[in-house]
């Protein structure tokens, strides 16, 4: 679980409800015909712009932005040295009853068992780096686009409730609810956009950096083992991923 994306939105969330508590009666901040502009308007303005499988696989991406698992750097590091020095000593086959929880980790080390050369295991995974990565990118696309589209539909909302308005100035009655529409939707645009699909999408890029890094990590170690380098040697390169701070190792050869 992420704190930090849940704590951030529903606090957003939660001062925004107080501040419509004390300004009065907070059903006056509620309207059916707004949220239909707004809300129903954005999701099919963003499915009109991506294909079936990414707009309904949207759910799966928000997700990752509140529960993500990701192995640390670190980890990965230790789990490298670990399997430089077992190969070092029982050769690739060695590799073959490790027990390793990093998915990516796992398909270069089958890789290594089953004799691929260096270029063929550097482009296979290299290729699932760039597609990993244009997955992130969409979810990320999808939630910015919500971003720009949100405001936009509340400014189409208001101009709806300005012309119902205008139409009947003669109906005093009409005029309050044609006003609460024009109102509202700017509103929600604003909601929509800068509480949820603004935080989201930076969360997602967030991901895909962390993500994108911990796969380069793994295939400079996958092909470090694979050349039979030294595991302090891969250490202190794998290092280099680290912040300066965390980088202090002895890379002394054995």
């Amino acid at each position: 679980m992420d704190l930090a994306t849940l704590i951030g939105i529903v606090g957003a969330i939660g001062l925004l409800i107080m501040a419509m508590l004390l300004a009065g009666d907070i059903s006056m901040f509620l309207d059916t015909q707004s949220v239909i502009i707004v809300f129903g308007g954005s999701i099919f303005v963003v499915l009109a712009n991506y294909n079936l499988g990414q707009f309904f696989g949207i759910g799966k991406i928000i997700g990752k932005s509140f529960m993500f698992k990701l192995e640390t750097p670190e980890e990965l590091i230790e789990k490298s040295v670990e399997m430089a020095d077992a190969a070092r000593k029982g050769g690739f086959l060695a590799l073959e009853e490790a027990e390793i929880s990093n998915a990516f980790m796992q398909k270069g080390v089958d890789m290594l068992v089953d004799g691929h050369d260096a270029d063929v295991v550097r482009t296979t995974m290299q290729k699932d780096i760039d597609l990993t990565t244009e997955r992130h990118e969409t979810g990320s696309n999808m939630m910015m686009a919500l971003a720009d589209i949100a405001p936009a539909m509340g400014m189409i909302g208001t101009l709806i409730g300005l012309v119902a308005m205008l139409s009947n100035m003669d109906d005093p009655k009409a005029i309050g609810p044609a006003m609460a529409v024009a109102l509202l939707t700017t509103l929600y645009g604003a909601f929509l956009a800068n509480v949820i699909a603004i935080p989201i999408a930076s969360k997602l890029k967030l991901r895909l950096a962390e993500e994108k890094m911990n796969q380069e990590l793994v295939l400079d170690a996958v092909l470090g083992i694979q050349d039979g380098q030294n595991p302090r040697v891969i250490e202190g390169l794998l290092k280099s991923y680290l912040a300066e701070s965390k980088r202090a190792v002895d890379t002394t050869e054995e």
